[in-house]
This record gives C-alpha cells, sequence and structure tokens, in this order.
C-alpha cells in the first residue's frame, strides 16, 4: 500500500484542479486510485475481525467519484482532491450506516460513522423515535469511556424538540438532531505509513461500531427512496 503516492496525487490535483491537468495526468489518477482500493481491501479484512457484514464488498464499489456537480455551486473547480469511501453492508449506500473514510490532503482526512445524510425524513423519524424509545442504551454507548475519548456525536440539529416528542425528554438535544454521524479527523503524518493506518483505522472504527449498529437497528425497514 503505496499510501504517499495517494496523498502526493491528491496534492497535486489540488493545486492543478483542471480538465486539462486531470487528463494529462490520467495515468497517475489510475495508479493512485488502485493504491486506494488496495487500502480499502486491507482495511475491510481488519473491519472483518470483529464486522463479518462487509466483507462480501469490493472494493472498487464502494468509493465516490472526484468528479464534483458544480452547477449549482459557486465553486467551479470540476474536481474534489479526495478519495472517498462508505464501507457497510449494503455498500455505499448511506442506509445501512457504516463506515466512511475520506483521504483529502492538508489535514482534512477524516475517519466517519453514522448517519451524514438528513434528507430522508423517514430516516430521520425512525432514529428519532428509537431514541426515544431506548434512551438508556444511546446513553450507554455514547458515554462509553472508549467513545468519548475519540468521538462527539454531530449532526444538522433543529433549534427545539420537533412536534410530538418530549421536551422533557433525558435526550432531548439528540431529538432535535436531523442526523447523527462521527468524524475522527486525521493529520497527513497518519497516513504515511499504509499498515500503521489500517490499524488504528479498524481500532477506531471497532470503538464506533455499537454506534452504528444502534442506528441501523433504529433503520431496521427503512427504504431508499427510489430515484
Amino acid at each position: 500500500m503505496n499510501t504517499q503516492l495517494i496523498m502526493d496525487y491528491l496534492s497535486a490535483l489540488s493545486m492543478n484542479n483542471n480538465r486539462e491537468w486531470y487528463h494529462a495526468n490520467k495515468d497517475d489518477f489510475k495508479k493512485a486510485n488502485a493504491e486506494f482500493e488496495n487500502l480499502l481491501q486491507a482495511l475491510m479484512l481488519e473491519i472483518g475481525k470483529f464486522d463479518s457484514s462487509i466483507l462480501h464488498n469490493n472494493p472498487k464499489d464502494l468509493t465516490f467519484k472526484i468528479v464534483r456537480d458544480t452547477r449549482f455551486s459557486h465553486d467551479k473547480s470540476p474536481y474534489n482532491p479526495a478519495f472517498r469511501a462508505h464501507i457497510s453492508a449494503q455498500g455505499k449506500l448511506p442506509v445501512p450506516v457504516g463506515y466512511y473514510l475520506m483521504i483529502k490532503p492538508g489535514g482534512q482526512s477524516f475517519l466517519g460513522g453514522g448517519l451524514f445524510a438528513d434528507m430522508f425524513k423517514d430516516a430521520t423519524t425512525m432514529i428519532r423515535d428509537y431514541i426515544s424509545q431506548n434512551g438508556k442504551e444511546w446513553e450507554k454507548i455514547v458515554h462509553a469511556p472508549a467513545f468519548e475519548n475519540h468521538f462527539t456525536v454531530q449532526g444538522t440539529a433543529l433549534k427545539n424538540v420537533p412536534a410530538g416528542y418530549d421536551k422533557g425528554h433525558p435526550q432531548a438535544e439528540y431529538l432535535k438532531f436531523k442526523s447523527w454521524y462521527l468524524e475522527y479527523p486525521l493529520e497527513d503524518e497518519a497516513l504515511s505509513d499504509g499498515e500503521a493506518f489500517v490499524a488504528k483505522a479498524a481500532a477506531l472504527f471497532q470503538i464506533m461500531k455499537p454506534f452504528n449498529d444502534y442506528l441501523n437497528k433504529a433503520l431496521t425497514g427503512f427504504q431508499m427512496p427510489s430515484r
């Protein structure tokens, strides 16, 4: 796993974010992307030691395109200089939730988990209902010492507890959320040694797993909207 090749390519793309440079250096992209898929394969094998549900995946099916949709953005840069992947029992779909990895030089890399998407109203309702009925289990997970040492639950949230939920509920602050996710930031140095990175990432994902499991229990029966 040549993680330095990944970082070097993404750094160069960041400085030359235009179609001419990208196409002139397409072979470099292919090499860096292949290394990223190798990294994902190694990471999946480590995750599989505590979560076998993800082992059937093919790394290339878990990655996201670097081409940006600029139609509604002020930033017209054609590429996102990052390699990203979501590893779950159903691949890269946002539900069920799983393990997220973004490699982006400049201290912008991170490991993630949980539900990042807040546009699925049914999913938001299912998680709110589950937290309101299973608050003690939630508290046990988010206040476990290993969890608190590494993660803080984040997400887009309403100003007030939504209608239909008790404003005095012990988990009222979490009921305001529309998404519930975790992010663990990574400095560039953390990616200098591929094997060490895989070991660290897998260990952090293992600490994250009870949080993901809780959300996935809440999301049992959820159907992704048809396009």
